[in-house]
C-alpha cells in the first residue's frame, strides 16, 4: 500500500524566510561612513557588527577599516587617524569604571542613571596613529597612544604610549620589533614589482616627522 504524501506547503516559505534573515543579519561592511564632523569618509569601511559608543566624540580619518565584532569606545575622546585597520574582536577603550564601582558601590548606578559622573570614573583620550594595524582579540586601554605605522599582534593588551613603527605583543604588550624592518625586507624581495617611485614614496613617509 502506497504511503500518502504529507504536504508541507509552509516549509519552502519558512526556508526562504530563514535564508533572507541570515543575509540581512549577517555581518557586512558599510562603505563611506561619516565622521563626527559630518564629512563622509569615502574610503573607510565599518562593520555593521562593530559597536561604536559616543560616535560624536570619534575623530575618524579616511581609509580606515573597522572589522566585525569590535567594541569602539569614544566616550572619553578617540582619534583614529588615516589608514588604521582594526581587525576583529578588538576593544578600544577611553574610559574605565572599575575604581568607581568599588568607591561608589550601590550609589554608582544612581549617579550613572542621573548622568552624573560617579566618583572614580576614569576617562582618558585614546589615539591610534596613521596606518597602524591592530590584530584580533586585542584590548587597547584608555589613554593608549599608538604610533603611526605600528603593528599590534593578536591577543595583546596595550596601555600607554607605543612608538611609531613599533611591533608590540603580549599582556601587557612590549615592543618586539620595528615594522620598517619588515617593510624593507619585503621591498628587497620584491624589487621587480615595487618600483623606485613606490620605494621613494615609502621611504619619505617612513622618515617623515608627524606634525
Amino acid at each position: 500500500m502506497t504511503k500518502p504524501t504529507v504536504r508541507r506547503p509552509l516549509r519552502p516559505l519558512l526556508q526562504a524566510l530563514a535564508r533572507a534573515w541570515q543575509r540581512l543579519a549577517a555581518p557586512r561592511m558599510v562603505y563611506g561612513p561619516r565622521g563626527a564632523d559630518g564629512v563622509r569618509r569615502a574610503h573607510s569601511r565599518i562593520s555593521t557588527h562593530a559597536r561604536i559608543e559616543s560616535p560624536e566624540r570619534l575623530q575618524l580619518g579616511d581609509h580606515v577599516f573597522i572589522g566585525h565584532f569590535n567594541y569602539i569606545d569614544a566616550s572619553g575622546g578617540l582619534t583614529i587617524d588615516d589608514g588604521v585597520q582594526i581587525t576583529n574582536h578588538v576593544s578600544v577603550l577611553t574610559h574605565s569604571t572599575h575604581l568607581a564601582l568599588r568607591l561608589e558601590r550601590e550609589r554608582y548606578w544612581d549617579k550613572a542613571d542621573a548622568d552624573t559622573a560617579p566618583d572614580g570614573l576614569q576617562r582618558e583620550a585614546t589615539h591610534l596613529g596613521a596606518w597602524s594595524f591592530i590584530g584580533p582579540h586585542c584590548v587597547l586601554a584608555p589613554g593608549t597612544r599608538l604610533g603611526r605605522g605600528a603593528l599590534v599582534k593578536a591577543y595583546s593588551l596595550v596601555a600607554g604610549a607605543v612608538p611609531d613603527f613599533a611591533i608590540v605583543q603580549g599582556q601587557p604588550a612590549r615592543v618586539v620589533g620595528d615594522t620598517r624592518e619588515l617593510d624593507r625586507a619585503w621591498i628587497e624581495r620584491n624589487a621587480d614589482v615595487f618600483d623606485e617611485a613606490a620605494r621613494a614614496a615609502y621611504e619619505a613617509w617612513a622618515r617623515e616627522t608627524p606634525a
